[in-house]
């Protein structure tokens, strides 16, 4: 998926679509109707466990995009942290987020707040005008987020929220992730490593688990070639080094 996505660029702009060169996986930051700057440092974080724990190549840092935005279209993930209501996006917002999706993209929206009724329903109806055929519907536990490197039961994050996070499917893929616990919230740190908020009730067991839960979305991401039932992590490692077949 994440070569398939780097060619999106040239078709962003109407030209043939070519080779591009592999480079460094990019969080980036979805921007709509808030600050920028909301729990940027847990993106720097969450970059860091990923060359930690895995194989992927991450750069340290990212920027943040708006929907309009034509960078949009130069990496396959974005992370869209959210918090309060929002106006409805103009129709040019709408369709460039459409077609991210449609062309492989990822959408992680990621609540600050679990009561947060009005982001929820911004939230909601956004996703409506972006694919109205496919619903928002609750994921399972079975659901390969969930194994697609660690072995969880479903999302964890700052805070308690729903049992399990929600998703658009696009066919068999999941495009867009809806989880209302704060993971943000549990991965931010200052320069010096120090946790900026308090995870609870579990304290540090549940801050591993929300960091391990980050992790298996971004190997979802950059992983979804291989059949939900049959996880082969060093296989796929390799194959994301250059070193597979």
């Amino acid at each position: 998926m994440w070569a398939v996505l780097l060619l999106m660029a040239p078709w962003a702009r109407g030209q043939p679509a070519q080779a591009v060169p592999s480079r460094l996986l990019e969080l980036r930051a979805l921007v709509i109707g808030g600050d920028a700057d909301l729990r940027q440092r847990a993106r720097r974080r969450l970059a860091w466990e990923l060359r930690r724990r895995t194989s992927l190549e991450v750069a340290p840092q990212a920027g943040a995009v708006a929907p309009t935005d034509p960078r949009l279209f130069e990496a396959p993930f974005v992370w869209w942290i959210g918090q309060g209501g929002f106006e409805p996006l103009p129709e040019e917002a709408v369709a460039r987020l459409r077609r991210f999706l449609r062309l492989g993209g990822f959408l992680w929206i990621d609540a600050v707040d679990p009561t947060d009724e009005a982001f929820d329903a911004s939230v909601r109806r956004l996703l409506g005008r972006l694919l109205p055929r496919e619903p928002l519907r609750v994921l399972s536990r079975e659901h390969t987020v969930y194994h697609s490197f660690y072995l969880l039961d479903g999302p964890v994050g700052r805070i308690e929220g729903p049992e399990q996070a929600e998703g658009v499917l696009l066919g068999s893929r999941l495009a867009v992730l809806y989880d209302r616990h704060d993971v943000a919230g549990a991965l931010e740190s200052d320069a010096l490593g120090s946790w900026l908020h308090a995870v609870v009730p579990g304290g540090a067991e549940q801050r591993e688990h929300a960091i391990r839960f980050a992790v298996n979305v971004l190997m979802y991401v950059t992983c979804l070639d291989y059949k939900d039932d049959q996880v082969h992590v060093p296989f796929l490692l390799r194959r994301l080094g250059g070193s597979g077949p």
